[in-house]
């Protein structure tokens, strides 16, 4: 039987690592400090832009009729796309006990992505737009020079900040009105299926299987756990930033992050799958979630000015790295 898990959910995963690759050409082309260090590092980089903030990449679900997994953290499933039949929710074994995948946001989203995504009894924690560049700085400057792999990751998270804060509005510096507006359930086929086809492969040559199956291989970086401040406080981080640091989190923050690269695997090839197209047209599934087709989407596309907006995200993107190295050559 042919597995459909995710051909109604559209997870970032396409969106986010096309930000970083459009962020990595750029600042090849401005030969910027880090540019050697993206590229010679090029799948942490992109798996930072993903999973380095979206600890959220886990099964929602498991069907019960076949017992395998499905569905994408947080997203709501009531029933089996393999079957048709019933789910139960998927439970991550912690350190702290089985977590769902909704719990794991609560508990871990905020920290990842600092700008938004907190729960109310940590909203105070919270950090403002014009404090990311001294955060991100920070961040930089406790990893210190001699860890690449890890220096590229934490820039490819850098670009999943910026980036999701732009594109969810949380931040002003983009317009885009595709569709019916900026980030919606309608809108995001269209993105996904532009960003795959007609930029990653057409415009930039990107081979989607292997740049995912890459990220989808790199391990887990322990700064991570610094920059959520999941650790004991250290650095200039915890100097500068002294509140909200949980070192008891530690042991299971690891378990969701080894769980993230775990599932990042299955859910990159399903998110490959639904993005295929047969005699030059979408699956009906992403037409129907859309309500246009492939050609209608390109069209939409165009009217909303949508390459144009990822230029305009990119400017944003290598002007905070910019911001950042400014604050580290002080």
């Amino acid at each position: 039987m042919r597995r459909l898990v995710h051909s109604l959910i559209m997870s970032g995963i396409i969106g986010h690592t096309l930000y970083a690759e459009l962020a990595l050409r750029e600042v090849v082309r401005q030969k910027h400090r880090w540019a050697g260090v993206m590229q010679a590092h090029r799948a942490s980089f992109h798996a930072g832009a993903y999973i380095g903030s979206d600890i959220q990449v886990m099964p929602e679900a498991v069907c019960v009729d076949t017992g395998k997994e499905v569905g994408f953290g947080t997203v709501p499933l009531e029933r089996s796309p393999i079957t048709g039949g019933a789910v139960r929710r998927f439970r991550l074994d912690t350190p702290d006990g089985p977590l769902t995948a909704t719990r794991v946001h609560e508990r871990f989203y905020g920290r990842a992505h600092l700008v938004f995504g907190w729960t109310q009894a940590e909203k105070e924690l919270r950090v403002p737009w014009d404090h990311l560049p001294e955060y991100f700085a920070a961040v930089i400057a406790d990893l210190g020079d001699k860890d690449e792999r890890a220096l590229a990751y934490t820039l490819g998270w850098i670009v999943h900040v910026v980036g999701d804060s732009l594109i969810k509005g949380q931040q002003p510096g983009i317009e885009l009105n595709l569709v019916d507006g900026r980030y919606t359930a309608k809108n995001r086929p269209v993105q996904d299926l532009i960003s795959y086809h007609d930029i990653g492969i057409a415009e930039l040559g990107m081979d989607w299987p292997r740049d995912l199956t890459a990220m989808a291989s790199t391990p887990v970086v322990d700064i991570q756990l610094h920059y959520m401040r999941c650790v004991e406080p250290r650095g200039k981080l915890a100097s500068l930033f002294p509140d909200g640091w949980v070192p008891a989190a530690a042991p299971t923050l690891r378990a969701v992050l080894a769980e993230n690269r775990r599932y990042v695997r299955q859910h990159a090839l399903d998110e490959i799958a639904s993005m295929q197209l047969a005699n030059g047209e979408c699956s009906a599934a992403l037409r129907e979630k859309s309500g246009l087709t492939l050609a209608e989407m390109r069209e939409a596309a165009r009217a909303a000015k949508f390459r144009g907006m990822l230029n305009t995200m990119t400017t944003q993107i290598t002007t905070m790295f910019e911001a950042v190295n400014m604050r580290i050559r002080a």
